[in-house]
């Protein structure tokens, strides 16, 4: 049976401000706990409706009613778990960083989080007003990719200001991405799903690229940010050895 004090705990980690104040979040499903549990990261609680073939991990079992009282998920998975948010690593300066300027949907940080993994990116660096990457949503849409991409907030602007390499960034009136000359290392910059790049940080970018349209029509705005990352990682990768 879970506990007043169980069931109150896990559901306040829906909330940022619990989930500091506890240092803990939630994943939920067996593929992505699994893969949580085979990194560094360090398990608190495990609740699951079926026994685990993993006899090395402690499991509470409980019914499907119980675990739906502590489940984000409209159609809850098997299993819940919660474990403790890591401490951020330093940032590495060699190689290719991604940075996001305040995304806020958690589909798209969590895709954003699973390309980096795709595509050998270790560093993922967000501003401040940027989505926390242990909000649920976020967790659930990485797959298990969040244990493999270091992760920092910080002061994006003065990050760039420190930084001495080339500073990409996404614009729709940028260089054609796909006749650019791309380095293997630097930091590429996501702007926000409405307003993209803010002011302040476009004043730091030294390099702006854009994805061209090819409809005949080009009727339309902007690409999700999931999306343009996508491309554009492909394109940073391209000729790189796999």
């Amino acid at each position: 049976m879970l506990s007043k004090n169980q069931i109150k705990l896990i559901t306040s980690l829906k909330q940022k401000k619990f989930r500091q104040q506890h240092g803990f979040f939630v994943a939920e499903g067996i593929k992505t706990i699994n893969e949580l549990l085979q990194s560094s990261l360090k398990l608190h609680e495990l609740f699951t409706t079926e026994p685990l073939n993993n006899n090395a991990t402690k499991a509470t079992i409980v019914s499907e009613k119980e675990l739906k009282r502590i489940s984000f998920l409209k159609t809850p998975n098997t299993a819940l778990a919660v474990f403790e948010i890591p401490q951020p690593k330093p940032i590495k300066s060699d190689g290719l960083i991604v940075a996001i300027d305040a995304v806020s949907d958690p589909g798209n940080l969590g895709t954003i989080i699973r390309l980096c993994d795709w595509f050998g990116i270790k560093d993922l660096v967000c501003s401040t007003d940027t989505v926390d990457c242990f909000n649920p949503k976020v967790v659930q849409a990485t797959m298990g990719s969040i244990t493999r991409v270091d992760i920092n907030y910080v002061d994006l602007e003065g990050f760039l200001k420190n930084y001495s390499g080339p500073v990409f960034g996404a614009f729709m009136d940028g260089e054609n991405v796909y006749s650019a000359n791309l380095p293997t290392s630097g930091v590429l910059v996501m702007g926000n799903e409405a307003n993209g790049i803010s002011k302040g940080t476009e004043s730091l970018v030294t390099e702006k690229i854009a994805i061209p349209r090819f409809g005949d029509l080009q009727a339309t705005e902007s690409l999700n940010v999931a999306t343009a990352t996508a491309i554009l990682l492909s394109e940073f990768r391209r000729g790189e050895p796999s």
